[in-house]
């Protein structure tokens, strides 16, 4: 059978099964089938070869348009003739694949002597996703005389591409659509149990929020053909949690615009808000897709004659509403006077911070992916033709305030920032390109990373990024169809395009399915590094790391660079002692529940850098902290750390990366070796007293200060969603933090101790606490127990020292990469679950508890859904916890009482942790650029 047919009857499927469209194309050989159809006139398929020729092939680098981009070019130099595809029609079409194999042949005929070459480079002045070899032939063709190259390079130089464009419209009428009350997690628009399907993005579309929401966008939008559709997040922060492209792919297909004519499902322009604004990643993600992110404002504190806020039963802050946005309201938005109106034209709220000049930038070519490459293309035209490029795009913001000194984030920025023409140092709102060090992608945005790649042409990972890691650890616990299907496919591209992956496509190494989060925190060796990486919980505890959407992961990989502006600081302080029975996730808590009290119930820590002073925990146990930063709504975190503390860390990190290369995961570059090579020099570093730790000024601005008090934390705090809370959007947050009596003989169905909050030390933890249980007695678990290591190297390190062997006694599952499981669990018996390496329960993809059950977990996710679903009796609820407390709760099938709860722990170290005994900061020292 040919692949045409077998493509005809996947669409039958498709559209019978689930209503939807052809897939697009993106196999060479199955459009080759489909071109000889077109070629052959009297072919009973030529027509809907056409079509699938013509609207349903995907652009960039995808094997099918390399066989596009060369039919077309034949087309147009009268190699081939298709009635239907004049040579004009050819050039339009290639004009929207978006770079690769389309530029390559644009460039053929125009630095060609063909009868189009004039009209080839006509086309080539609006192309911005080129690369070396592509500039490289423009600047050989214009050094070689060649006329039409000179007219594209001075093209080039004035950024034609980008300034005749059309500008964006200085009004836009919208109608709004409340999404969901309280916080919208990306979860909801673009779900973790769907992540297989993100590739495909009709399909994709289809689980984002209900069917029913999906049929009342489409219906709005058809009833109002001059509005667009603005999402909102009602009493709450739009997009917080995973940083998903998909999440706002989905948005814009269904409420967003057309791209292409020629691009299948692949929208742009979308409008969101939220009450509370976008959350930072999320708004990062708009960016990409040339949207808009509005921050409404539309409730606020109440506040009594006198000034003070009122507050409810539970000590919350009362709202009251400032203008109302219920769906189906008509407002403008004046990009102008940058201001939300409403439907008479009275101002509603200044919306100034969405329309940046950068942001606009953004709006105006679609997308900030071609600005980035929009830049560097003139630039490149500009040196070549020796002449000074124009302003045309915003000028970066480079702010710098005399006498004032810097923060940990802000010294990462200046060390790091590329292109910058101010002399002195650059403050917090600074716009700054970036040399990214280190790039993660994981396994359930890592298709749409491909295809981002793809889309953008790129076809190998650029020279200056340091480190770079493809993991599959959010597809771990279950080797499924799905799994089988996208995994090694996805391993297969990353690896040939010079990422180091947890899968060896050639089968030499065991396949890892280590958490990504626990890698990279492992290759990062400087702690003045920038990380970017497709999951919020890009954390890491040395450098400053940033969750990212998979687009943003695509161009760090391709470009080695970022955009962005320095983000404000939040400094985070410790005082008094950490008692012995307290987990240092307890500390975590903690932190957040003081500073919500702190600031009366303002989330200072929202969309800001968090430096934490926690600089005496090796980075293992400090990424506990860091990692929770993205529930803390936090755009990032930095650890300060002391010099011997620092060094320590880097000398595991170095262990770590030689058991990779010892594996044979190195890649051709020697990138891990690499990476060992430049933490023995960052070491040098710190011992010789010229680069010591990172660490902020001592007379460096901060936003706030939090100083967190240790002597007030007494018992296990606990992470709850509220579930019950009658003002809906108060659920499912992460900011009502209680201490464990709150719970005293609540039940608990199910414990999972896993994912990324976890490291070696919780591991140890639940073998000392079952050493110390059993000296009571046997011991019998009466609510199952699921403990998934973090990594392969804690497994193999807890068998070394004998901790495993008390983990196995009580286990009745041991996970066996020799058969995988090949289904997801359903029921649970009570026992220990010893699962593979990975995220597990927490991504809620796989893995779930049984609907309606009460779950304890050292997870980071307490949305609705995530890892357990509601029942029809009951609401599933993922309260989250200290590894100790959830082990505990198991064995008990409740929560413990304190007395309980300290003789489990007695004598066990849970993490010590004691303040650096004065502030790390230090006077100012001059910065060393890189």
């Amino acid at each position: 059978m040919s692949l045409y047919s077998e493509y005809l009857k996947e669409i039958e499927v498709r559209k019978n099964e689930l209503g939807l469209h052809p897939k697009p194309i993106d196999s060479a050989e199955l459009l080759s089938e489909i071109i000889a159809q077109i070629k052959d006139t009297g072919n009973a398929e030529r027509e809907a070869s056409l079509n699938f020729f013509i609207y349903n092939t995907l652009p960039g680098t995808t094997p099918a348009a390399g066989v596009k981009a060369k039919f077309l070019k034949d087309i147009v130099t009268g190699a081939e003739t298709v009635a239907e595809i004049t040579p004009e029609f050819a050039l339009e079409q290639l004009s929207h694949m978006k770079g690769g194999p389309s530029v390559e042949a644009l460039l053929d005929i125009a630095l060609s002597d063909d009868a189009n070459n004039a009209a080839a480079g006509e086309v080539l002045k609006s192309q911005v996703f080129l690369y070396e070899a592509d500039t490289s032939r423009l600047a050989d063709a214009f050094k070689a005389g060649n006329a039409i190259a000179k007219d594209i390079l001075e093209s080039y130089a004035k950024a034609e591409f980008f300034t005749k464009l059309d500008d964006i419209p200085e009004k836009i009428k919208v109608i709004t659509y409340i999404a969901a009350e309280g916080d919208i997690s990306t979860d909801l628009l673009s779900p973790g149990n769907q992540s297989h399907s993100r590739a495909d993005r009709e399909l994709h579309g289809l689980c984002m929020i209900s069917p029913e929401a999906q049929q009342e966008i489409k219906k709005m939008g058809e009833e109002n053909p001059d509005a667009k559709i603005m999402l909102i997040a009602e009493k709450g922060t739009m997009g917080v949690g995973s940083s998903r492209m998909s999440g706002v792919n989905n948005v814009a297909l269904w409420a967003g615009e057309k791209t292409s004519p020629y691009i299948p499902f692949v929208n742009n322009r979308p409008v969101v808000a939220g009450t509370n604004g976008i959350a930072p990643i999320f708004l990062t993600t708009v960016g990409v897709t040339g949207g808009i992110g509005l921050d409404l404002k539309n409730w606020v504190q109440k506040k009594d004659e006198n000034g003070n806020i009122v507050r409810d039963a539970n000590g919350d802050p009362v709202l009251e509403e400032a203008y109302s946005v219920k769906t189906g309201t008509v407002l403008t938005i004046d990009t102008k006077a940058k201001k939300l109106l409403d439907s008479e034209g009275n101002v509603l709220v200044d919306v100034a911070s969405a329309f940046t000049p950068q942001k606009v930038e953004f709006m105006k070519a679609g997308g900030s992916y071609a600005v980035t490459f929009g830049k560097k293309i003139q630039t490149f035209a500009a040196e070549t033709l020796g002449i000074e490029a124009p302003v045309v795009y915003a000028s970066s913001k480079e702010i710098s305030h005399e006498g004032q000194g810097l923060t940990a984030v802000e010294k990462i920025f200046n060390r790091n920032a590329v292109g910058v023409k101010s002399k002195t140092p650059l403050h917090a709102g600074s716009d700054v390109r970036v040399k990214v060090n280190i790039v993660g992608s994981q396994d359930t945005t890592g298709p749409m990373t491909c295809q981002e790649l793809e889309s953008m042409a790129a076809a190998t990972i650029s020279p200056s990024v340091d480190g770079a890691f493809q993991s599959g650890c959010h597809t771990a616990s279950v080797w499924d169809n799905k799994a089988k299907a996208n995994t090694p496919k996805l391993m297969a591209f990353m690896n040939a395009f010079g990422v180091i992956t947890a899968r060896d496509p050639k089968g030499v190494y065991h396949s890892m399915t280590d958490v990504i989060h626990k890698v990279l925190n492992d290759i990062t060796v400087d702690d003045r590094a920038i990380i970017i990486g497709g999951d919020s919980h890009t954390r890491m505890s040395k450098g400053v790391a940033f969750g990212a959407d998979s687009g943003t992961v695509a161009i760090a990989l391709a470009t080695g660079e970022a955009a962005m502006p320095i983000p404000e600081s939040v400094k985070v302080t410790f005082k008094g002692q950490m008692k012995p029975h307290m987990d240092f996730r307890d500390i975590v808590h903690a932190t957040q529940a003081q500073m919500l009290k702190q600031f009366n119930g303002e989330n200072v820590f929202q969309g800001r850098v968090i430096e934490v002073q926690i600089g005496t925990l090796l980075a293992d146990q400090a990424f506990t902290f860091t990692d929770w930063t993205a529930e803390m709504k936090a755009k990032a975190s930095i650890c300060i750390s002391t010099d011997d503390t620092l060094i320590k860390s880097l000398e595991l990190a170095k262990s770590r990366i030689q058991i990779m290369i010892n594996k044979g995961m190195d890649n051709e570059a020697g990138m891990l070796k690499g990476l060992i090579d430049l933490a023995d020099k960052r070491i040098a570093g710190i011992q010789s007293g010229e680069e010591p730790a990172l660490a902020p000024d001592d007379n460096a601005k901060y936003y706030a200060e939090v100083v967190v008090d240790l002597d007030a934390i007494d018992e296990p705090m606990i992470a709850d969603p509220d579930v019950n809370n009658e003002d809906v959007s108060k659920r499912y947050t992460h900011d009502v933090i209680r201490p464990a009596s709150y719970y005293d003989g609540r039940k608990v169905d199910l414990g999972f101790v896993g994912s990324c909050m976890v490291h070696k030390g919780d591991m140890q933890i639940i073998a000392a606490m079952l050493r110390n249980l059993e000296k009571n007695g046997p011991i019998t678990f009466k609510a199952p127990l699921v403990v998934a290591p973090p990594t392969y190297n804690i497994v193999d390190e807890l068998k070394a020292e004998g901790d495993w062997d008390i983990l196995a006694k009580y286990a009745g599952f041991i996970f066996d990469d020799a058969h995988p499981k090949e289904a997801a669990r359903t029921k649970y018996e009570n026992q220990l679950y010893l699962e593979r390496p990975g995220c597990n329960l927490c991504m809620g993809n796989q893995e779930k508890a049984e609907a309606g059950d009460t779950v304890l977990a050292t997870s980071t996710r307490l949305f609705q859904g995530r890892v357990v679903e509601d029942s029809a009796e009951k609401k599933g609820e993922s309260l989250l916890g200290s590894t100790p407390m959830v082990v505990l709760s198991t064995i008990l099938g409740r929560f413990p009482t304190l007395e309980e709860y300290k003789a489990a722990v007695e004598g066990i170290n849970l993490t010590s942790f004691a303040p650096p005994s004065e502030d790390l900061a230090r006077p100012a020292i001059p910065l060393k650029a890189i």
